[in-house]
């Protein structure tokens, strides 16, 4: 059953890159705005269900400190999503499994096999064929550029989701926790700001339905269920239950934006998803 929660987050966080999409804003005020909408919603849901919060001091902190993680992640997943689209830019920003698997053995001594270095290798392979080269045909306004930045939100994505899940190490309501991590964001991407010359607390009144849709569907509504779902499950088991948003979102970016990806760049997704969760599934069998 718990899985079956944990797909449902992901289901409702793969709309995410169709929500920036339809907005239509800049990066950090996607952000911002998916958090600031969040916001209420959780303090509400949060004083609700307070008096069950067993949460120390540490814990609380260590969400905030994954809110602030996060909102770096998103400005720059955004930023990919403008440049090649919202299913390849998801796509390549999972290439958090690689760092997750990295910081496995940096941090709990998990030294890798020259067979994971290998897959390691592959995705990032991968990761430049969706590139597409430099090729003409490639689908985005700058592929290259958004496959390097993807990158980049991976390995901030690989760092929320570790320091997420130690914050919500503590039995207990998951409002609590996303919360503050949202909290976090908000912080965080008014820091951001100075780096997104197009940021504004002003956007255009369409684009508010859209971060509306997003900050309710997929910051309190997926990450909910995310978030009830991650204590009782090894990180990289959420992090291969977590596959399922970039395959979903390029569905979504097919069937709403007629996303034409290049024969290169779909070859590099298949390589970047399958080496992904070949890498997932090998470390979880390290772990049992």
């Amino acid at each position: 059953m718990i899985h079956v929660v944990a797909l449902l987050g992901v289901l409702s966080i793969s709309f995410s890159a169709v929500f920036v999409r339809l907005a239509a804003v800049s990066p950090v005020t996607a952000t911002f705005y998916r958090a600031a909408y969040a916001a209420p919603i959780l303090v509400v849901i949060w004083l609700i269900e307070r008096s069950a919060d067993a949460r120390g001091a540490r814990e609380r902190w260590l969400a905030i400190g994954s809110g602030l993680i996060l909102a770096v992640d998103l400005a720059l997943w955004h930023e990919t999503i403008a440049l090649v689209g919202a299913g390849l830019g998801t796509v390549i920003a999972n290439v958090q499994v690689v760092f997750v698997a990295v910081a496995a053995w940096l941090l709990f001594g998990e030294r890798p096999t020259w067979g994971r270095i290998t897959l390691i290798a592959v995705v990032l392979g991968g990761v430049a064929l969706t590139s597409g080269l430099a090729r003409r045909d490639a689908y985005g306004s700058s592929p290259v550029a958004g496959a390097v930045i993807g990158v980049i939100a991976g390995l901030c994505y690989a760092a929320f989701l570790l320091v997420y899940r130690e914050a919500n190490s503590t039995p207990g309501p998951r409002s609590g926790p996303l919360m503050d991590a949202t909290l976090g964001m908000v912080v965080g991407a008014v820091a951001c700001a100075v780096f997104d010359r197009h940021f504004t607390f002003t956007p255009a009144r369409a684009a508010h339905l859209w971060l509306v849709l997003m900050a309710v569907g997929s910051q309190v509504i997926g990450w909910l269920l995310i978030g009830r779902a991650l204590p009782e499950l090894p990180a990289i088991e959420t992090s291969i239950l977590l596959l399922g948003q970039p395959v979903f979102a390029v569905m979504w970016g097919v069937l709403f934006f007629d996303e034409r990806l290049s024969a290169l760049q779909w070859i590099g997704s298949a390589i970047v998803l399958a080496g992904v969760a070949t890498l997932s599934v090998q470390a979880l069998e390290v772990r049992s």
